[in-house]
């Protein structure tokens, strides 16, 4: 098929007048897009993948899906305390990603990240690349729930694109994530793919693994589904999965979302304009603000 350009002659938002406008009024805490005090109109989305689980002790059904829930979003990058809103997948023209946009992750800024496959796009290979170091920028921005950096503001009203699945155990629960990098950002919106759901308890740990590299397959087959319906060429896919075994008597939670905030005005290094962050590196933004180093995961 053949793709049709659809660009509103003269109209641009460049990345610089996005990443300064997407500053937040707080110090210590982001805040969620579209609340007042912005110093402009764009945004920043960030990534995250998390699972949880709960005995069902002294618990029912709602409140085992709360608490399973709710330790997803403390769990990895911490968003947890926040009234989750729920979005459509796309990061658009007044949008910047962080972790690929500013504060990039190292392994996409020096490219020794190498594809795991390719997608085919109207003769195009197209990159499809592991999503973790995208993540793991969104958990240094915010911090862990161990030691926080920059989370959403306590009680903060925070737009989301999101899926989650759960499900009493004995069971393996799971979800996924994929961005697509549009091929023209100033005609097209980075594309957010979100999925999750639980596997039988009887598969082994490589038996789900397989299943969750065929759901990788599958994502990326919607992100070219989609974009041929929209017309839309990508450059590159990012994509990725987190599970984890949910036992007997326990309820197990996964969550996938792709948070969209207004930064910390905190987390702004000194001595430029938030843009500045464009063309930094993660390491070198956690350097500019002497950041000390998270704290590794702990087994839930």
């Amino acid at each position: 098929m053949s793709y049709q350009e659809k660009e509103i002659p003269d109209f641009q938002l460049p990345l610089p007048e996005v990443v300064d406008g997407a500053i937040g009024p707080f110090g210590p805490y982001c805040m969620g897009y579209m609340n007042p005090g912005a110093s402009g109109y764009g945004y920043i989305s960030t990534m995250k993948l998390s699972t949880g689980i709960v005995s069902v002790e002294g618990l029912d059904t709602g409140t085992e899906g709360i608490v399973s829930y709710d330790r997803c979003e403390k769990n990895d990058a911490y968003i947890g305390q926040i009234n989750m809103l729920t979005a459509s997948s796309f990061c658009g023209l007044n949008g910047a990603l962080w972790g690929y946009h500013l504060a990039t992750a190292d392994a996409i800024a020096n490219h020794t990240l190498r594809p795991m496959y390719y997608e085919n796009q109207n003769g195009k290979q197209i990159p499809v690349y592991p999503v973790q170091p995208l993540l793991d920028t969104t958990e240094r921005l915010f911090g862990s729930d161990r030691q926080r950096r920059f989370p959403p503001l306590p009680g903060a009203h925070v737009i989301c694109a999101n899926k989650s699945e759960t499900q009493l155990g004995p069971c393996w629960v799971w979800s996924a994530i994929a961005i697509a990098i549009v091929d023209n950002r100033n005609t097209g919106a980075h594309l957010f793919i979100e999925d999750a759901g639980h596997l039988p308890s009887v598969l082994s740990q490589t038996q789900v693994i397989n299943e969750l590299n065929a759901t990788n397959r599958k994502v990326t087959k919607s992100i070219i589904l989609c974009g041929e319906d929209q017309d839309v060429l990508y450059q590159e896919i990012y994509v990725g999965y987190k599970y984890q075994f949910t036992p007997a008597n326990y309820v197990g939670c996964a969550l996938t979302c792709a948070p969209y905030v207004l930064l910390a005005r905190n987390a702004i290094p000194a001595g430029g304009p938030a843009s500045r962050l464009l063309s930094m590196t993660i390491s070198q933004w956690e350097k500019s603000l002497n950041l000390s180093p998270l704290p590794p995961h702990e087994a839930e």
